[in-house]
């Protein structure tokens, strides 16, 4: 347990410092990741806000993400304990969705606080966590994901309410 503490403390330190670096890195890495990784050619990789979901895509270790914050409201869902967002990703790897993933999504408010939440696997290569989201401004998403070729983390901003 003190191992997994001291991993997620060690991510959160990580995240800290590599902030303004993040800033920058939405268009820069398009072009990178069609070049190196031919197999996801053609796919966009960045951020967007699209009628009321908020779409995060990137390459990582050779595998294309996707994560999508939803309003649970929006989408006539209640979660049981009162949270807000659904957090939802996919993974795909030469061209097939990833089946089986274990892992945890962390969301850092912007004054701060963290949420942390299983993965939970809803089947056909979906997997999502709910969590609260109650602050407007940027919050951080760190998802660490295991899968049959390895571990894998990625990294991104969500900008709730922004105008």
């Amino acid at each position: 347990m003190k191992r997994i503490a001291l991993f997620f403390a060690l991510v959160s330190l990580v995240f800290a410092t590599q902030t303004i670096a993040m800033e920058g890195h939405g268009s820069a890495d398009k072009g990178a990741a069609s070049e190196e990784h031919g197999t996801m050619e053609g796919m966009d990789h960045g951020s967007e806000s699209k009628d009321g979901t908020f779409t995060h895509t990137a390459m990582v270790d050779g595998m294309h993400t996707e994560f999508k914050v939803m309003d649970l409201a929006s989408m006539n869902m209640k979660d049981p304990e009162g949270k807000t967002h659904h957090v939802m990703v996919t993974f795909m790897r030469d061209n097939a969705k990833v089946m089986k993933a274990v892992g945890k999504i962390k969301l850092v408010s912007p004054s701060g606080k963290e949420q942390l939440a299983e993965m939970k696997d809803f089947g056909g290569g979906v997997f999502a966590a709910n969590f609260t989201i109650d602050e407007p401004g940027k919050w951080g998403v760190i998802c660490l994901f295991k899968e049959a070729e390895g571990k894998h983390t990625v990294k991104f901003w969500y900008d709730h309410m922004a105008m």
